[in-house]
Parts: structure tokens; C-alpha cells; sequence
């Protein structure tokens, strides 16, 4: 890549929107998930890159904090494609101008929050390509969206090929049903949660297997969306059980089950 190119970074500018924890739920689930362990793990340089970390790099150092427990060698570099953002290196973080080029780095992992959001929906592809063009060997990206105070949050796993899962996780005290983590799904689904759409068809299990283990309530909403989770993996859908307690709810699939056009119109 010439000097020229890193010169223009691609993307444009986004709100640049931030705030302390808002993105902890999406960290927590980096932190234990197998493949992105599995990945950072066998990295010979586990180089990661926060893109469009915004106005204020706060969740950039807490990324860079948790994944210390994955990989205490872990080098993050914050990417902001606005000049005006782009702060000093601290506490073992890097800040530099870039967008999804990546500013010429080859990371092993991208998270890439509340960026895309903000474009059309036909970007999408684009924007995945050229920073799956950019990944290390088996390197993953993280694509998501969440709400303000990161309470409602969604986001897709990529390797360098193609998507692999989608993910939502929500704070269980804060959401009524699973459906209303809609609001907050990827700019790949959010204009797909329409009848014959497979994520539709997602949500509305979901609600109803939600609906069904009502009376599981009165345990709290953990134990009442694990019920819900045996239940949608009773009935056959693909749905990764969560191995552990968490203090989040938590619903993940592959992705072909919730890909754009692939359901029954």
C-alpha cells in the first residue's frame, strides 16, 4: 500500500458518539469466545485495531484492558478516520488516522462499532471487503451496533471470507423481549427485519420461546432466557448454548441462518 493511499482514509466521518462501558457487553462475549481466544492465541503478533472508537478513546483502553486476559502481549491501535480525534499513545495504546483500509496495518482482530450504522446499507459489502483485504492470516473482524448506554447490542463475526455468526446481547433487566434488540441490528440485517426475512423469522422465535418460559420468571431473567435458549435449540435451530453463567443475555447464531434474502419471501 503506497503512502499515498494511507493519506485517504477510507470511510467518512461518523458522529463520533462514545461513552464509558458502552461497549462492555461486546467485550465480555471477545473475551470468552472460543474462536476469537482460539485466534489471539495462535497469533505470532496479536495486533488489534479499534475502528471509529469516536470522539473519546475510552473504549478503546477498555478493550485493550480485557483482552489482557486473552493476551497480555496484545498491542491495540485506536483508528479514527477524523484527524481532530486522533490523540497521543498511553497506557501501552497506539492512536493513529485511518478507516476501513486500516490504516496499512495487518491486525489479527478488528472491532468495528457504531461505524457502519451510519451508512447505506449497499456499503456494507464494500466496507467488509476492504478491511477483510486487511486482516492477518485467520485474523476476525467485529461488526456491531449498540445503544447509547451499550444496554441493547448486536454484532457479526467475519473472517476473512465471509460472516460467521450473528450475535445479540442485551442487559436482562433492561429489555422486555428479545425482538426489541431489533432496533440495534447490524446496517447488514436492521433493514431486513421484515416478514419472509430469516432474522425476522429469528426474533419472532425468540419472543415466542421467550413468551413460553414465562414462568421461569420469577428465577430473574437469566435463568428465564436460558430456558428460553434450551427451548430454541428443542426446536432445532442452531443456537450456541452458553457454557457459563453471564451476566448478560445472550443469543448467537451461524450466519447463514439470519442472511439477507436467504428465507422464504
Amino acid at each position: 500500500m503506497t503512502s499515498a493511499t494511507l493519506k485517504r482514509p477510507h470511510g467518512v466521518i461518523t458522529r463520533g458518539t462514545t461513552g464509558i462501558n458502552r461497549l462492555r457487553r461486546s467485550d465480555r462475549w471477545l473475551v470468552h469466545d472460543a474462536l476469537v481466544r482460539r485466534t489471539l492465541h495462535a497469533s505470532a503478533d496479536p495486533l488489534v485495531v479499534d475502528l471509529g472508537y469516536g470522539a473519546r478513546p475510552h473504549t478503546t483502553f477498555e478493550l485493550a484492558d480485557r483482552l489482557t486476559a486473552v493476551r497480555g502481549d496484545r498491542r491495540v491501535v485506536g483508528l479514527e478516520i477524523d484527524p481532530e480525534r486522533v490523540v497521543e499513545s498511553r497506557n501501552g495504546v497506539s492512536f493513529a488516522r485511518g478507516g476501513f483500509e486500516l490504516s496499512g496495518l495487518r491486525p489479527v482482530l478488528v472491532r468495528a462499532f457504531n461505524v457502519l450504522r451510519q451508512y447505506p446499507e449497499d456499503a456494507v459489502g464494500p466496507a467488509w471487503a476492504r478491511m477483510q483485504s486487511g486482516l492477518a492470516p485467520g485474523g476476525l473482524i467485529v461488526d456491531g451496533t449498540c445503544d447509547e448506554l451499550g444496554r441493547r447490542c448486536a454484532w457479526v463475526l467475519l473472517d476473512a471470507t465471509r460472516p460467521l455468526s450473528l450475535t445479540l446481547a442485551w442487559d436482562p433487566f433492561a429489555v422486555e423481549k428479545p425482538s426489541d434488540i431489533a432496533e440495534r441490528l447490524p446496517k447488514a440485517l436492521i433493514h431486513r427485519n421484515v416478514p419472509g426475512e430469516p432474522v425476522h423469522a429469528l426474533l419472532a422465535a425468540a419472543d415466542r420461546a421467550w413468551a413460553t418460559a414465562a414462568p421461569h420468571g420469577s428465577f430473574g431473567p437469566r435463568v428465564r432466557w436460558r430456558a428460553a435458549l434450551a427451548l430454541l435449540r428443542a426446536q432445532g435451530l442452531p443456537v450456541q448454548p452458553q457454557r457459563r453463567r453471564l451476566r448478560d443475555n445472550i443469543l448467537t447464531v451461524p450466519w447463514h441462518l439470519v442472511a439477507p434474502g436467504s428465507g422464504t419471501n
